[in-house]
């Protein structure tokens, strides 16, 4: 069984690849706005706080800051990081790649 502590590392090292990604093409950050834009309007008319919180981010946020909350490790962005927006920034090879190297590591 995978405890907690070892879905937030997998989960923290997708978003260490995906601030890479990032800042490599800053552009990809619209595909998180679209992304969550259309998370927002399937859940209207309450959507849930979090996804609010994340387009507060996205919005207001300098992107160097938002590059350091994916890096981050605080409990904070362990909360966010449970509804990211970022869902395919990775494309399913750099995704499958990280989940064989924490499979590896669990063994």
């Amino acid at each position: 069984m995978r405890s907690h502590e070892w879905i937030d590392r997998r989960s923290l090292a997708m978003d260490i690849r995906i601030a890479e990604k990032l800042a490599a093409q800053p552009e990809l950050l619209e595909r998180a706005v679209r992304t969550l834009e259309r998370w927002i309007q399937q859940r209207q008319p309450n959507p849930p706080p979090v996804l609010l919180e994340w387009q507060r981010i996205l919005r207001d946020w300098p992107f160097q800051k938002i590059l350091e909350l994916l890096r981050s490790d605080s409990p904070e962005a362990r909360r966010l990081r449970q509804s990211s927006p970022f869902c395919g920034i990775l494309d399913e090879e750099e995704r499958l790649q990280i989940l064989r190297d924490y499979e590896a590591k669990r063994a």
